[in-house]
């Protein structure tokens, strides 16, 4: 059975947006284990740190940050697009290979990281 698992702060971030822009980022947010295989640079970003993969898909103006695991996603981030661009602009990174100077980042991985921690195992 595939899932779709928010941890603890991604489903905070979630639970802050007003209930119909919730259900339309859980519309449009449709992936699939074998799509991100062969991950579309068109639909996904991906952000890779010592051998693991982390994917950033776009829904109107938020990016969802994941993680395939064994039972399917999980959602570690739900995050405005201005909050990473007010973090690009700070940092003084170029746009144009955002996911790549991401990976770089140590604070974009402190939030990733952060959200990790939060995710409760049932």
């Amino acid at each position: 059975m595939f899932q779709v698992v928010f941890n603890d702060i991604s489903a905070a971030e979630m639970a802050a947006l007003p209930t119909e822009l919730q259900l339309d980022l859980l519309c449009d947010f449709e992936v699939l284990p074998e799509e991100l295989d062969k991950a579309d640079p068109e639909r996904f970003g991906v952000i890779e740190r010592e051998g693991k993969k982390l994917f950033r898909y776009r829904v109107k103006d938020y990016r969802i940050y994941f993680e395939r695991v064994s039972e399917g996603i999980t959602v570690h981030r739900v995050l405005h697009k201005n909050t990473f661009r007010d973090f690009l602009f700070r940092a003084a990174l170029p746009m144009p290979s955002e996911d790549v100077e991401l990976a770089g980042q140590r604070k974009f991985w402190e939030l990733i990281d952060a959200g990790r921690a939060s995710r409760r195992v049932s």
